[in-house]
């Protein structure tokens, strides 16, 4: 069930809270954030580059690791390892590169869905996601933040042995907040 918070910036399902912020997701107080990788989880720009300065080297040795025994990640999957440096566990998943296809819609939905089953399997309590694809990957923004909104809702009103407490988005920006903000309303009851 949704309930509309005080807080346009957030809203309830069920025993959740997803929560937008403008922000930098490597400072964020969570049990994992979530990392826009590339399939060689190798780091580069956007946020993954800066999730992995931020994490240091230890962060790169395990994502070597995990491409040396299980290949490169293909899109709309996810693998979590420990932080290195940050306080919390990073999720990577590696968004679709936009060519306009229905399968780039699906694809970044599963981007969401394979984050947050992991996030429940491991029993995490708060997550943090930037927009997955909207760099340089070049999902138009106006697109992506509605198919992250509406998977992220349906996948909390699911029934499950453990919830999450928090989903957070946390936005680079403000036509990023803004996009996702709009997103967040057309969702509510």
């Amino acid at each position: 069930m949704n309930e509309r918070s005080d807080n346009t910036n957030s809203l309830r399902i069920g025993e959740t809270t997803i929560t937008l912020v403008e922000g930098d997701i490597t400072t964020q107080d969570v049990d994992a954030i979530v990392n826009a990788a590339n399939s060689g989880l190798i780091g580069g720009g956007g946020v993954d580059g800066a999730i992995h300065r931020a994490a240091g080297p230890t962060l790169k040795d395990a994502c070597q690791i995990i491409v040396e025994r299980e290949g490169r990640l293909p899109a709309g999957q996810a693998v979590m390892t420990d932080g290195g440096r940050l306080s919390a566990r990073v999720i990577h998943t590696v968004g679709p590169r936009y060519r306009g296809r229905p399968m780039d819609r699906d694809t970044l939905a599963s981007c969401y869905r394979n984050c947050l089953c992991l996030a429940r399997d491991a029993s995490l309590r708060r997550v943090a996601f930037p927009s997955i694809s909207t760099g340089a990957y070049r999902y138009p923004i106006e697109e992506a933040a509605p198919i992250a909104m509406k998977t992220v809702a349906h996948f909390l009103g699911q029934p499950t042995e453990h919830q999450l407490a928090e989903v957070r988005f946390v936005l680079f920006d403000h036509r990023t907040f803004l996009a996702y903000q709009q997103a967040m309303e057309r969702i509510r009851p």
